[in-house]
């Protein structure tokens, strides 16, 4: 017969952080990190490899310099730029009209 299994137990991320840093820091092992939190060992290795993995990739994916514009902003920047050069072509042929053609709809 064989024995019950108990029941998942989820672990809320400040949880997760606190036993990474307490193992981290050695003053739990990962057996005693698992009974503490009442999981399962292979749960507290998950858990090391995927904090190990983020504290790696956060700085690489951190650069210097400005920041770059994700694809949605870069798309609207974009199309805001776009529409500034048809305004200001606009206004152009407007004052070239305006000055050359005496067509200023100020002077009535």
């Amino acid at each position: 017969m064989s024995t019950p299994r108990r029941a998942k137990r989820f672990l809320i991320a400040e949880q997760k952080y606190d036993l990474w840093v307490r193992m981290l820091s050695g003053q739990l092992a990962q057996a005693a990190a698992a009974a503490a939190a009442g999981v399962d060992r292979t749960t507290i290795g998950k858990l090391r490899t995927v904090a190990r993995d983020g504290a790696i990739a956060a700085p690489q994916a951190s650069k210097p310099g400005k920041p770059k514009h994700s694809p949605a902003e870069a798309a609207e920047l974009a199309e805001a730029r776009a529409e500034l050069e048809r305004l200001r072509t606009t206004v152009v042929e407007q004052a070239v009209g305006w000055r050359c053609c005496g067509e200023n709809p100020l002077w009535g």
